[in-house]
């Protein structure tokens, strides 16, 4: 957690006031002369990402101005925490909990291997009650982004158990995982198949809480902690950034944590096949037939469309417990990026008023994400000759549609949402640094807030 949000302090604090670019002529002709010059000599102009300072009686540095697009999202803020010096300030103008959340996720910074070497200029937010729940929030996403931004050697599937078992004991929820061979006793072959291979052994992490009587929630994430690509193995430039596949997972691990303490009125079960795609003589090939959980076989196409596989079994696990809603996150496919790019979650649902309502939590939330169709007819694209269907098509063509229906066949008529993320920023923004990224998990909490009240 980046801790750049405090309580009310006595120490000293610097305010800090908004313009915005519409208003600034009027703003910057009321000022006094002195005033007037310190802005003009910062080239300020009320436009976002700029500041200036503003003199006290005696000269001497005291205000600082921000410019603003005056719209309610992270960058309001989301800039300030490593442009500011660092130091303690106060925001005099009326501000959102959305742009409060900017500043704090603006102050992010992934230290494990290297300090950053400055630190970051501190809010004071003085509502205790509001600022506990910004602080829950900044926790969630600093969780995720530090999952995602570990390197494999220091995040395999037995280091994913250990987190997602820390985060149930914080929360007195109960974490069982199923590991190695074991897999096969439960009949969850293709969580096994693919992670067989690696010297970490592949393993389901199944956390439970809640009141039994509550509806039913389940989260799936794809646990991919490397994915070379298996036997059809990724060319180097494709396998540099593959630490973020098991951002599905990093994503309900983050989404759980708010959940739990919250307390929302829900049963709450968290499914995380964790794995390593890798390549040594007992690896899963091209050609090969899986019996999957739910006892539809599988020909494998490409060992490189190996999420879909890890996560089929979890989600016809998830169903059997009829849970009034399921939603998976994982970093499955090339093709959603294709389609919406790298700064918008990808989201595909059997459920059109289900669907809308995440997709207008993320309007709010400054969290996009964008639905994509189930379209039916391309699941010819699957069609197998040997087998139930393939994991993979041949076609370059629709590939985001084609994973979601691979994944719809296993989940039936339970109200379910996917998402196909990138989880990671590749160019540093406001509130949004360049790194493992949270996409959808606000949209969702949103959703959830509203449709389950905390008490």
């Amino acid at each position: 957690m980046s801790e750049a949000l405090q309580n009310a302090t006595d120490q000293p604090t610097t305010p800090i006031r908004l313009v915005g670019t519409a208003r600034f002529d009027d703003w910057r002709n009321a000022l006094e002369p002195r005033a007037r010059a310190w802005v003009d000599a910062a080239g300020f102009k009320g436009k976002p990402g700029q500041y200036a300072w503003l003199p006290d009686t005696d000269g001497q540095p005291a205000t600082v101005v921000v410019g603003s697009d005056e719209r309610d999202g992270l960058a309001t803020l989301g800039g300030l925490p490593y442009t500011l010096p660092p130091g303690l300030y106060r925001i005099e103008d009326p501000v959102s909990d959305l742009q409060l959340l900017g500043w704090a996720l603006g102050a992010y910074r992934f230290e494990r291997y290297r300090n950053n070497g400055r630190e970051a200029a501190r809010l004071v937010v003085a509502e205790s009650a509001r600022l506990a729940a910004l602080t829950e929030l900044d926790m969630a996403i600093t969780l995720v982004r530090d999952l995602i931004n570990t390197p494999a050697a220091d995040m395999l599937p037995s280091h994913l158990a250990a987190e997602a078992m820390q985060l149930a004991e914080v929360h007195g929820a109960t974490c069982e995982v199923t590991v190695g061979e074991a897999l096969l006793d439960r009949n969850l072959n293709t969580i096994h198949a693919v992670g067989r291979a690696a010297h970490d052994e592949p393993r389901l992490i199944d956390i439970s809480w809640g009141d039994p009587a509550h509806p039913g929630i389940v989260l799936i994430g794809k646990g991919v902690c490397f994915d070379s690509g298996g036997l059809d193995i990724k060319p180097s430039s494709a396998m540099r950034t593959m630490k973020k596949d098991m951002g599905g997972a990093a994503h309900v691990l983050g989404l759980a944590h708010l959940i739990m303490a919250e307390r929302l009125p829900v049963h709450l079960r968290v499914l995380i096949p964790a794995v390593e795609n890798a390549i040594n003589g007992n690896a899963f090939r091209p050609g090969d037939v899986l019996a999957t959980y739910q006892g539809l076989t599988v020909e494998i196409d490409n060992t490189d469309a190996e999420g879909r596989l890890v996560l089929c079994d979890a989600l016809a696990l998830a169903v059997e417990s009829n849970p009034a809603l399921i939603v998976d996150f994982a970093t499955l496919t090339g093709a959603a990026r294709t389609a919406v790019g790298t700064e918008i979650a990808a989201m595909f649902s059997n459920d059109d008023a289900l669907a809308e309502a995440i997709y207008r939590a993320g309007v709010a939330q400054d969290d996009p994400v964008w639905r994509l169709p189930l379209h039916e007819p391309y699941a010819a694209m699957l069609d197998s000759k040997i087998a139930d269907l393939a994991n993979a098509s041949s076609s370059p063509y629709a590939g985001a549609i084609t994973a979601a229906l691979f994944l719809a066949r296993f989940v039936g008529t339970c109200p379910w949402v996917h998402f196909d993320i990138m989880a990671f920023n590749t160019r540093a923004r406001p509130g949004r640094p360049e790194g493992g990224e949270a996409m959808g998990v606000r949209a969702v909490h949103a959703y959830l807030r509203e449709r389950f009240p905390p008490p």
